[in-house]
C-alpha cells in the first residue's frame, strides 16, 4: 500500500515516466540539426549493423508493420539515405542499403547520442553509471521490452 499524500517523485513510474519523455525531446532536439528524427536513426542504426536486410527482416526486427517499414525507407530513401536494390537470392524482395550519406551521418548522430547519454547521467558518479544502466537494462528485459527496439514503433 502506498501513502495517498506521497508525492509524485515517490513513485518510481511517475520518475521514469518523467525522464522517458523529457529524454525522449531532448534526443529529438539534439537530432533536428541533423534533419532526421528519432526513428530514422532507429533505422539507420539497425541498416549500420545489419547493412542488405530486406525491407521484410527490418520490419520483424523492428516489430513494426509492414506500411510503417515502407514509409520509413521511402522517407530515408527520399533523403539520399538509403537505397533499395534487388535481393541477391530473392528476386521478389529489395534490399535496403545505407548510402555514404547516411554513414556520415550515422556517426554525427552516434555523437549525439553520447552526448546526452552524459548529460543525462552528469549528476551520477562513473560507478552508479554503469549500475543505473544495469539497472535500467534489467527492468526493461523484466517487462518484456526487446533490447534495442523502441516500443512506440510497434504501437
Amino acid at each position: 500500500m502506498t501513502d495517498a499524500a506521497a508525492p509524485l517523485s515517490a513513485h518510481a513510474a511517475f520518475l521514469v515516466g518523467q525522464l522517458g519523455f523529457h529524454t525522449a525531446y531532448r534526443f529529438a532536439d539534439l537530432l533536428a540539426p541533423l534533419d532526421i528524427k528519432p526513428r530514422h536513426f532507429g533505422m539507420l542504426k539497425l541498416l549500420g549493423q545489419h547493412d542488405g536486410r530486406t525491407q521484410q527482416e527490418l520490419g520483424e526486427a523492428l516489430d513494426i508493420h509492414r506500411n510503417v517499414m515502407v514509409t520509413l525507407v521511402d522517407d530515408l530513401e527520399a533523403r539520399g539515405l538509403v537505397e533499395r536494390r534487388r535481393h541477391p537470392t530473392d528476386r521478389r524482395a529489395h534490399a535496403v542499403y545505407l548510402l555514404p550519406a547516411a554513414h556520415a551521418l550515422l556517426a554525427r548522430a552516434e555523437a549525439v547520442v553520447e552526448s546526452l547519454d552524459t548529460e543525462l547521467l552528469a549528476p551520477l558518479a562513473a560507478e552508479e553509471r554503469a549500475t543505473f544502466l544495469d539497472l535500467l537494462q534489467r527492468t526493461a528485459a523484466g517487462n518484456g521490452l526487446r533490447p534495442g527496439i523502441h516500443p512506440g514503433l510497434t504501437r
